[in-house]
């Protein structure tokens, strides 16, 4: 759902912006800082704080206490982010059309269908007194920062507004976009349905097992059996497929088989370091855009020191370090959201059925303002399990109950981090936070490690949470919360590390169903098949881990293309001889100058599209807009591939090699059409593999140069420890020990700054390209400000 947001903001802003933005004075983009050694006055302030920005433009902020010093990051991020903090708000609230037009009324029109901004208000009405001033503070800064701005960003000129004061509960609505990104799994539950209620059951669970071969081999003795091949199912499913000409394209998301929004993270104990010290590395990935999603920031107040990154709009150092205990983060992937098939009374529309009898709709209309039209009503509906779901499922309304919008469900509990003084107290702290579910990796001073998670996590009854069922008659639904101590650790494994890439982990017998639909374990594999073989490791060696390109799970590809493609067959056909040169000169790696590796991605997509794409007919007959959108295609695929039937896929007459040779002639004619005529065996995949980091002005030809980070090879992969795929990829990377904060590495895409003219809007780039390290802590001051209390 993200991706769909950004693009349509792209396409909303370009006519937008266009005219002027390209012409616009470089000197008067932004709000002129303030002069060296100058003052601001701040409401609500203590004490002066000072706030020394280095040459990358990383605040270190000094202030007596919490409150300040969060006053302080929100003056300095409205400083920096203005722009990017109004869009995180609009979007998760459901207010983008107001300001951007009409194409952005369907992304609003799902928020507010949602009830986003009410939940936001009933969220922070229950957050406890420490955690309520910790936002109110954070909004005198931003607040201080708008009330003092002469000029505002260049895209508040050209969409001709001005924004509103900054709210605490807008720092609740970038949370719960947060949770947007990370734990709305409605798109995966609906795949599961229909998925379930159209398959043979075998089919079923060979398509969605969660625990693939590498996965496998981390968990050893704990691993799960895998379902069996249903070898007659497909069959059939194959026969009737052929018989109904049932089309071979679309069945796949766009994005199908590669990562899916997560990230790296491990702990390293002091037993497997030169000195004793713990490590902790995480590389977080998201969609990447400019300005990043993150901002790196440096606090000391009182005896707190912390150093990290943070999400603007969000006053809460996400991972870093606090000298004491660091922390590291990775999407859980657990299952917070469930889709409750609702019962509509036969004759009454305006009823449905619940535990204690039938009930009304709870309806209410809400206005969308929309930009050079007219508003827009809307006509939203509740249950008592949550909203309505805008789209029907199989045909029936399902409701959503989901953590975000549960007043109980959220809170900014990772506050208390700047408190931890050990892996212990750290793990309690986020044990008992509310915010999106992570896996959360930890070191701390004495050389400790340990692993667990954060984020409520539901009790469930009478259903597991996997396909959408009715709750009517009561005996399913959600029995509050986990509570903190049910969830799990892992503390000083004996290894000495531990690992998470988004992979299954191994639990404890009897310990709670958090999630599925885990990432495929290769990233976690590789990471810890490094980690194993190093010894003594500093920070350098694991960033060097982060930059690892290694791709063999690609080998299955070539292997199988290399058997249909011999000698015989490759002499009869030059452009097949062209492909085995290109297949023979993969290095196994995924780096930019790797040959055959472009001809092996587009080659393993060509198979996927027709295999599954057969199996899946009665689905997409069911429900026609299905995508199968598994984290994991490559489990089932190959087990099928492996038996070489041409019964199991769509083989034409020629049988299984020439079904192999027409998926590799299909993946060379998109190539040709990308590429051109370049051959394959010269084909690098740095020519295919591009991140596209743009600013949301920048998809406009006369703007991109100004705005976009420069279109460049990549090294990695969607699917390599150095993720890299069209959109995503590390939007940070960190390695730091606590009480060495010195030695401490943390780099990002584009800068500190969202204004383009700032010489702080692109100067992490390179760094981040090239894996160069940059340090944690900001430097040398090279601009000076401070922040002192308004005159009593």
């Amino acid at each position: 759902m993200r991706r769909n947001v950004r693009s349509r903001l792209l396409s909303a802003l370009i006519p937008l912006a266009i005219a002027g933005c390209a012409e616009a004075p470089q000197g008067a983009t932004r709000a002129p800082a303030p002069r060296a050694g100058s003052a601001v006055t701040v409401s609500g302030l203590e004490d002066a704080v000072t706030i020394a920005s280095d040459r990358l433009g990383i605040p270190a902020i000094r202030a007596a206490s919490r409150q300040d010093a969060l006053r302080a990051l929100g003056f300095v991020t409205a400083r920096d982010r203005l722009f990017q903090l109004d869009l995180l708000r609009r979007s998760s609230g459901g207010r983008l059309a107001e300001v951007l037009g009409r194409d952005l009324l369907e992304a609003d029109t799902r928020q507010r269908l949602y009830g986003v901004p009410q939940a936001a208000a009933a969220i922070l009405a229950r957050l406890p007194g420490s955690q309520r001033a910790a936002l109110d503070a954070y909004a005198e800064g931003v607040n201080a920062y708008l009330r003092g701005a002469q000029t505002l960003p260049v895209e508040f000129r050209q969409l001709g507004y001005r924004p509103e004061p900054w709210r605490p509960e807008d720092s609740v609505l970038v949370v719960l976009e947060m949770f947007r990104a990370l734990s709305a799994t409605e798109d995966a539950e609906r795949m599961h349905t229909v998925l379930t209620r159209s398959l043979p059951k075998g089919v079923t669970s060979f398509l969605l097992e969660d625990t693939d071969p590498y996965t496998k081999a981390l968990l050893g003795a704990q691993a799960p059996a895998s379902p069996p091949l249903p070898v007659e199912e497909l069959r059939a499913l194959v026969a009737q497929s052929r018989r109904t000409r049932a089309p071979s394209a679309g069945v796949l998301g766009e994005d199908a088989g590669e990562a899916p929004v997560g990230s790296n993270g491990w702990a390293v104990a002091g037993q497997r370091t030169r000195d004793g010290r713990a490590i902790v590395a995480n590389d977080m990935h998201l969609e990447l855009g400019v300005p990043n999603i993150w901002y790196r920031a440096e606090l000391r107040y009182g005896d707190s020191e912390l150093a990290g990154v943070v999400l603007p709009g969000v006053p809460v150092l996400i991972v870093g370090t606090n000298r004491h205990v660091a922390w590291a983060m990775t999407n859980l992937m657990g299952d917070v959201m469930d889709l409750v098939r609702i019962e509509v009374h036969p004759e009454r529309p305006d009823a449905y059925r619940t535990p204690s009898g039938w009930e009304r709709f709870d309806v209410a209309q809400e206005t969308i303002k929309v930009r050079g039209g007219p508003d827009t009503t809307v006509t939203v509906r509740r249950t008592i399990w949550g909203p309505v779901a805008p789209r029907p499922l199989l045909g029936g309304p399902v409701a959503i109950r989901w953590t975000a919008l549960d007043p109980e469900g959220v809170d900014l509990g990772l506050l208390e981090m700047d408190r931890a003084r050990s892996v212990d107290e750290a793990a309690d702290v986020v044990n008992a936070a509310g915010g999106p579910g992570c896996n959360v990796l930890l070191a701390d001073r004495r050389g400790r490690v340990a692993w667990t998670v954060t984020g409520r996590m539901p009790r469930r009854r009478g259903l597991d949470g996997a396909v959408s069922v009715s709750w009517a008659d009561g005996r399913a639904g959600w029995d509050g919360y986990l509570p903190p101590a049910a969830l799990p650790r892992v503390v000083d494994p004996p290894s000495g590390f531990v690992v998470n890439a988004n992979h299954r982990m191994p639990l404890a017998e009897g310990a709670p169903v958090l999630g599925r639909d885990y990432a495929h374990g290769y990233r976690a594999y590789r990471i810890t098949e490094r980690l194993r073989e190093a010894r003594p490791v500093a920070e350098a060696d694991l960033l060097a881990v982060q930059l690892d390109t290694r791709a063999e799970h690609f080998g299955f590809y070539r292997d199988l293309a290399l058997r249909a493609l011999g000698e015989e067959a490759a002499s009869r056909r030059p452009a097949l001889a062209e492909a085995r040169r290109a297949l023979t000169a993969w290095d196994g790696r995924a780096d930019a100058s790797s040959v055959g590796l472009p001809l092996l991605s587009r080659f393993r997509r060509a198979l996927a599209d027709e295999v599954f794409a057969a199996w899946l007919a009665p689905s997409r007959a069911a429900e026609p807009t299905l995508e199968l959108d598994l984290p994991d295609i490559d489990t089932p695929l190959q087990r099928a591939l492996d038996e070489r039937s041409p019964d199991l896929v769509p083989a034409p007459e020629g049988g299984w090699d020439a079904f192999v040779l027409a998926a590799l002639e299909r993946a060379m004619t998109t190539l040709r059409q990308e590429h051109g005529a370049r051959p394959l065996d010269q084909l690098e995949w740095g020519a295919v593999n591009r991140v596209r980091i743009a600013h949301p002005l920048g998809a406009s030809p006369e703007l991109a140069a100004r705005l976009n980070m420069p279109d460049e090879p990549l090294p990695g992969c969607g699917s390599c420890v150095r993720l890299a795929s069209r959109r995503f990829g590390a939007s940070e990377r960190l390695v730091v020990s606590p009480g060495h904060e010195t030695e401490g590495i943390l780099h990002m895409p584009a800068g500190q700054s969202g204004d383009p003219t700032s010489p702080h809007y692109r100067d992490q780039q390179r760094a981040w390209v090239d894996g160069r390290p940059l340090p944690l802590l900001a430097g040398p001051a090279a601009h000076t400000i401070t922040l002192v209390p308004e005159r009593r």
